[in-house]
Formats: C-alpha cells, sequence, structure tokens
C-alpha cells in the first residue's frame, strides 16, 4: 500500500458527496400565489386608506383654518381618486403577472 490516494476513489467519492448535497439543499422559494380573496382585500384596504388619508388631511388643515367642510370634501375626493388610481394599479400587476404565469405554462406545453 502506498501513501497516495486513489484518484478514481476520490472522484467518486466528490460525486456522491455533492449529490447528497444538491439532494439536501433547500429547495428555492417559489413565487407566492395570492388568493383571489386576499388581492380584492388588498384593492379594498387600498380604497379605504385613499379615504382615510384625505380625510385626516382635510380635518388638519378645515381644523387649523377654521373652515370645516371645504377642505375635508376636497381631500376626501382626492383621497378617493388616489385609492381608485391605486387599484387600478394593483389590478393591472396582477393582470400582468396571470398573463405572464399562463403564457409561461403554455411554453412548457
Amino acid at each position: 500500500m502506498s501513501g497516495e490516494p486513489d484518484p478514481d476513489r476520490l472522484k467518486a467519492l466528490e460525486d456522491k458527496l455533492a449529490a447528497a448535497k444538491k439532494a439536501q439543499a433547500p429547495k428555492p422559494r417559489a413565487d407566492e400565489h395570492y388568493s383571489a380573496a386576499s388581492q380584492g382585500w388588498r384593492m379594498v384596504i387600498e380604497l379605504v386608506s385613499g379615504l382615510g388619508i384625505g380625510f385626516g388631511i382635510g380635518y388638519g388643515i378645515d381644523w387649523f383654518l377654521g373652515t370645516m367642510p371645504v377642505f375635508l370634501v376636497l381631500f376626501m375626493l382626492l383621497g378617493f381618486a388616489a385609492g381608485v388610481k391605486t387599484m387600478l394599479r394593483t389590478a393591472q400587476e396582477i393582470q400582468n403577472t396571470n398573463v405572464a404565469e399562463h403564457s409561461a405554462g403554455d411554453e412548457g406545453e
């Protein structure tokens, strides 16, 4: 027996170790798919938060200036418009994601 290790056996051992590490490695996390209900709630929250922020800003300005309903109504309308715009952007994002997933599924067939 010589003190030299057998290169073929070392290569086979390295291959087995690499295969074992690959099998034990955590799988990459797939994109999370949200249910339609969670997407709907997201859009509702975006609309309500736009209204709430508009209400808060308008009420604060009216309280500071002493002109009670003027800025409150104006900023609530602006908050509603911002909420709708955000909802539409979210709906477009969801639609683009669904189209991309659908087209990727067609290419795999």
